[in-house]
């Protein structure tokens, strides 16, 4: 039996170039320390998979509207409140009278907007088909209590069209780290045409330092091989068709839409916006295209797609550090430079 891990070190062949496209993958990558267990013949890449990282800053522009609207609070999670959009942050606008509340989950605006019927609650919903699952949940659980007083903001994106996007448009992966939280969601099956169009092959894993060990290994056996097919290294959480309710309940309330992408520009039918029929429950998510950087040298649009790491950016580890962010990839725990920096990766 092969040592993969042995195996991994050692590696001397053609060099290979991997790509994650999952912001949990890339801060496990760099918390683990796989770089220095792998060869340097083996190059992983940090792809588009920080939901926060590829949300464009008319999307936070108009969520700061929201914000300083009378009687409307703005609620997100913990990163979206520091992301810069075209001059400032929802942090920012915080000082000047913005209504901003950070949660944990999406579920607690239940209980504020019963708290105060009176007021607005608009959702920061940002994310990738996992957390449209729990957006799709949220909307079943306004409906069945009535909730008149909840609206979504939308910056939802789905995995196939920027992969699709990737090896279009950049191209020189050779191999991708699958995304094992969508997975669960989709199934494995979701990355098959992708590996039949591009012949390429795809991985599913977990996220502790031996699955993904594994994972690499399983890539580099296809590459190796020629293979282009899916390998599903996550079982306990991952089937081919995934979670057919979670599914279900997405496209009850869902239905794809081009989507704007950092960095990429807008992607057809990449994203997911409420349907008509639910229109009253959108705070006006369609058509949010407009995307440039507050810092002239930021260059978060080509660390996302892989095309500079994230040392290669002028503002790195300067002026763009985790608490003085110049760019979204420095706010998420899950953005690039932010797993590079506080981790000390060096490869």
């Amino acid at each position: 039996m092969i040592d993969y891990r042995n195996y991994l070190k050692e590696y001397d062949g053609p060099p290979i170039r991997i790509m994650e496209v999952c912001g949990t993958h890339t801060a496990s990558i760099a918390h683990t320390g796989i770089v220095s267990l792998i060869s340097s013949k083996i190059q992983l890449i940090s792809g588009p998979g920080c939901p926060v990282c590829v949300t464009v800053t008319e999307y936070i522009d108009r969520l700061i509207d929201l914000s300083l609207t009378p009687d409307t609070v703005v609620v997100t999670f913990g990163d979206m409140i520091r992301v810069t959009g075209s001059s400032k942050s929802l942090q920012d606008v915080r000082s000047e009278g913005g209504q901003v509340r950070m949660v944990y989950s999406p579920m607690d605006t239940l209980a504020l907007a019963k708290l105060e019927p009176a007021k607005t609650f608009v959702f920061a919903a940002i994310g990738f088909e996992t957390t449209t699952a729990v957006y799709a949940a949220l909307m079943d659980e306004m409906i069945r209590e009535g909730l008149t007083n909840i609206r979504l903001l939308t910056s939802l994106k789905t995995m196939p069209r920027c992969i699709e996007w990737v090896c279009s448009m950049q191209g020189g992966i050779d191999g991708f780290l699958a995304p094992g939280h969508v997975s669960v969601i989709t199934g494995s099956s979701l990355f098959e045409p992708l590996a039949r169009d591009f012949h390429v092959p795809f991985a599913v894993a977990g996220f502790e330092a031996e699955q993904i060990l594994m994972a690499l290994f399983a890539l580099v056996k296809m590459i190796e091989g020629k293979e282009s097919r899916v390998m599903n290294l996550y079982p306990a959480a991952v089937t081919r068709d995934g979670n057919l309710t979670a599914k279900d309940m997405i496209h009850t309330y869902f239905e794809s839409c081009d989507a704007a992408w950092r960095g990429m520009g807008v992607i057809a039918e990449s994203g997911m916006v409420l349907r008509d029929i639910y229109g009253k429950y959108d705070a006006g998510s369609r058509n949010l295209y407009c995307d440039h950087s507050h810092h002239p040298m930021c260059r978060c649009d080509k660390v996302i797609t892989g095309a500079l790491k994230p040392k290669e950016c002028p503002l790195f580890g300067k002026i763009c550090t985790p608490q003085a962010p110049q760019g979204a990839c420095m706010v998420s725990a899950e953005g690039s430079c932010c797993s590079y920096f506080v981790n000390r990766r060096n490869d």
